[in-house]
This record gives structure tokens, C-alpha cells and sequence, in this order.
């Protein structure tokens, strides 16, 4: 066989596989009208579909996600509000934790502190969070001890976050009504008469 009859077989071979597999579905081609121009409409339509990642195990029937992000958990937020006075070690909103760096006051730089805030819920409940507190001890020779803390700190800042985040979600809540247009009826839950 000549060469040019092999390239020309070659060739042949590689069209007839190219439309195989391009028939095969893999590029399916959509009608401009039915792809979302802005960014909302995107995420609403890829809901909708099942498509996207799955946070803090929820599970949907289509198989796609729970779309509970950063930005929009007020938990975390509150956190990383309550907890800006300090730098942070480790942020990994996947696994639910935030951890600062080793803190110690101007006054006394032989001891230092560190924050762990555990999330357990996106809710904002008390049983939702954990805060762990650790002290380092450190003597002369740079020796040092770490031990675990349970005071009422701990609880000082867990109740810190938990109000900072209502204040953020009743925000977050009164900014959709007025971007939706809806009247806002705010009532005080200690008010008897509001009903």
C-alpha cells in the first residue's frame, strides 16, 4: 500500500470516529432562548437541575446540592465578626471550622490563647456551635504548655456569635422583603399586644 493511500485511510478513520462520538450526545446543543443571561437565573436553573455540590451532607432527590455558602450562613459570619480581633490559622467552611492564631495580650506575652469554633448546625442554635479554648503557658527558657480552657469565655463568645448572628439574619431578612417589594411588619416578640 502507498503512503498516501494510508494517510488517506488514517484520515478516513479519524472523520468516521469524530461523528461516532460527536453523536454520541456528549455535546448537546441548547436554543439561546433557553440559557439564563444573568447570574440568578444560572443558579436558579442549575437548582433545578440537580447540578451543583452537596454542604454539610444535605442531599436532594435530583442529586444536586445544598447551596449554603459563606456568604450567606450568618453563623459564619458572626464568627469571623466576633473573632476579627485576632488573625486566623485555619478557615475551612467545607469542614465547618475556624481557627485563630495563638492571641495573647500586650500585658502578659507568656501566655497566649486560641479559638476552635466547630460548626454542628446552619441553624442558629446553641447546640449548633462548640467553642474551644486553649491556653499556652510559656516559661523563661521558651518551654511550653498547652491545656485546654473551659470557662465562662467559652460561653461568653458562643453567646456573642449566636446574637451577632440574629442581628445578621434579621438584616439579611428585612434586605429581601424590600428588594422583593413586600411590606415589612417587624414585631417585638416580647410585645403581648403585637398580635
Amino acid at each position: 500500500m502507498s503512503i498516501i493511500f494510508k494517510q488517506y485511510l488514517h484520515l478516513l478513520s479519524i472523520f468516521i470516529l469524530v461523528i461516532f462520538l460527536s453523536s454520541c450526545g456528549m455535546y448537546r446543543s441548547a436554543p439561546v432562548s433557553e440559557v439564563p443571561i444573568n447570574e440568578k437565573e444560572k443558579r436558579k436553573k442549575n437548582i433545578e437541575e440537580g447540578r451543583g455540590i452537596t454542604v454539610f451532607g444535605g442531599e436532594n432527590k435530583n442529586g444536586g446540592g445544598n447551596f449554603v455558602f459563606a456568604s450567606s450562613n450568618p453563623m459564619w459570619r458572626a464568627t469571623l465578626d466576633i473573632l476579627d480581633f485576632t488573625p486566623l490559622s485555619n478557615v475551612d467552611y467545607g469542614g465547618g471550622i475556624i481557627i485563630t492564631d495563638w492571641y495573647s495580650a500586650e500585658s502578659n506575652l507568656n501566655e497566649s490563647l486560641k479559638v476552635s469554633v466547630q460548626f454542628l448546625a446552619n441553624e442558629i442554635r446553641a447546640d449548633g456551635i462548640e467553642i474551644k479554648i486553649f491556653k499556652k503557658k510559656c516559661n523563661q527558657s521558651q518551654a511550653c504548655n498547652v491545656i485546654p480552657v473551659n470557662t465562662d469565655l467559652n460561653q461568653e463568645i458562643k453567646l456573642a456569635i449566636l446574637k451577632r448572628a440574629a442581628k445578621i439574619q434579621k438584616g439579611d431578612r428585612k434586605k429581601q422583603l424590600e428588594e422583593s417589594g413586600k411590606d415589612i411588619i417587624l414585631i417585638d416578640p416580647n410585645d403581648k399586644n403585637a398580635l
